[in-house]
């Protein structure tokens, strides 16, 4: 696999740069993570660099309009539900004055990404993983949280050891 199908960490200095993380995660759930980085320049533009407002705001007609975008996977649930993440997004951020409060106010991963799952859509256990990490969130270290999840998810492990070798991981101490 190419190194550059491999999401980087990232420090999120806005809402748009963890929807965007996010939205990665939505599109490539049950496909090659290449499948998607090699068509994400259609998606940045297609929704609108991933500013939240912007997207919260989508109705039918984006939808429709994405529906038919060249480069962005025809699906309308992914992207019904990336509007909504914008929209939980919008609202967590209001409620906690910075979405990184809202973050940062749960006392273990676990809770953490229980209410993630909860709260957004397409949101499971390995996309809340997947977006906390790639966002620069402590999460478990990889070796002891793949053991929860069936299968062997060589993508993940990929991301989490060039994050490692690029000191980048934001995993938590055994």
């Amino acid at each position: 696999m190419a190194a550059s199908t491999i999401p980087d960490v990232t420090q999120p200095a806005s809402l748009a740069d963890y929807l965007r993380v996010m939205t990665r995660a939505v599109f490539q759930t049950g496909l090659s993570w290449r499948a998607i980085a090699g068509h994400w320049e259609s998606y940045e533009r297609e929704f609108r660099g991933f500013e939240v407002a912007d997207v919260a705001t989508f109705g039918d007609i984006d939808i429709d309009r994405l529906m038919h975008a060249d480069g962005v996977l025809h699906s309308s649930r992914k992207i019904r539900a990336t509007i909504r993440n914008a929209q939980t997004l919008q609202e967590l951020d209001r409620e906690h004055r910075g979405f990184a409060n809202y973050v940062g106010s749960f006392p273990t991963y676990k809770a953490l990404a229980a209410d993630l799952k909860r709260r957004f859509v397409f949101m499971g256990e390995m996309n809340a993983s997947y977006f906390l990490f790639r966002t620069g969130h402590p999460v478990p270290p990889f070796e002891q949280w793949v053991k929860t999840i069936p299968g062997d998810h060589p993508r993940m492990k990929e991301m989490v050891e060039k994050a490692r070798t690029e000191g980048r991981s934001s995993e938590l101490p055994l």
